[in-house]
């Protein structure tokens, strides 16, 4: 399964091998890993290798350590993303409200015409379910932000690219900090939801224009409604 290692530094090409099976999704979050003599054995290295190994890669936030049950995979990366990039959002408010949504305005149009060519049922499904709960909960700002991110992030995954996913996961709380501010604008929820129709109707007619151009729209809205917020 893993390639016998003659090298100095014998930790770092063991956990250079983990490490990749971790990210091209062969090793899923909470499969857990051989033991530490299992793991020699099949790297042809010794205990202290494979523990030096396993250390480097909860550092990383790709496993956790857990005395008496082994080692867990995990993916902590996007969590620790959102972690600093949130410090960065503290920093200079203002300014880093109009760069949010700068990104968002080169992302999330592609995303939106992407997932009108490769969304599946199931997207339809959740991104439908999203609107609903937006719909019943116009007045209720924790609901409808969660109603409002799950729209977004059914709207990545309908893109089919596990990377497009991650990044969008990756500013997941800058988000969710956007929505409160345009929550706290009269009218703002009902201008978000009018567009998240709107998009939701291009992406099932398979129309990947329309899908860019309402989701464009839509964010010219956040511009102008957290712009007024602040």
């Amino acid at each position: 399964m893993y390639k016998p290692l003659q090298s100095s530094k014998v930790f770092e090409r063991i956990a250079e091998q983990i490490e990749q099976r971790i990210l091209s999704r062969e090793l899923r979050s909470g499969d857990r890993l051989p033991t530490e003599r299992e793991l020699g054995e099949q790297f042809q290295a010794s205990r202290t290798a494979v523990r030096e190994a396993l250390k480097t890669l909860a550092q990383k936030g790709l496993v956790d350590m857990r005395p008496g049950r082994g080692t867990i995979v995990i993916d902590k990366t996007s969590e620790a993303m959102q972690h600093s990039l949130g410090l960065m959002m503290k920093v200079g408010q203002d300014h880093n409200l109009e760069q949010l949504n700068e990104v968002r305005r080169i992302l999330e149009p592609e995303i939106a015409a992407l997932a009108a060519e490769r969304a599946t049922n199931n997207e339809y499904v959740a991104m439908q379910a999203a609107i609903d709960i937006m719909e019943v909960n116009l007045k209720n700002a924790d609901a409808f932000i969660e109603g409002d991110n799950d729209f977004h992030r059914a709207l990545a995954k309908a893109t089919q690219n596990v990377l497009i996913l991650a990044l969008v996961d990756s500013i997941f709380v800058l988000l969710s900090e956007q929505r409160k501010l345009i929550f706290s604008v009269d009218g703002g929820p009902e201008r978000g939801q009018l567009h998240h129709k709107q998009i939701l109707n291009a992406i099932i007619h398979r129309d990947p224009k329309a899908a860019r151009t309402t989701m464009f729209a839509h964010l010219q809205q956040v511009r102008e409604d957290t712009g007024a917020a602040m």
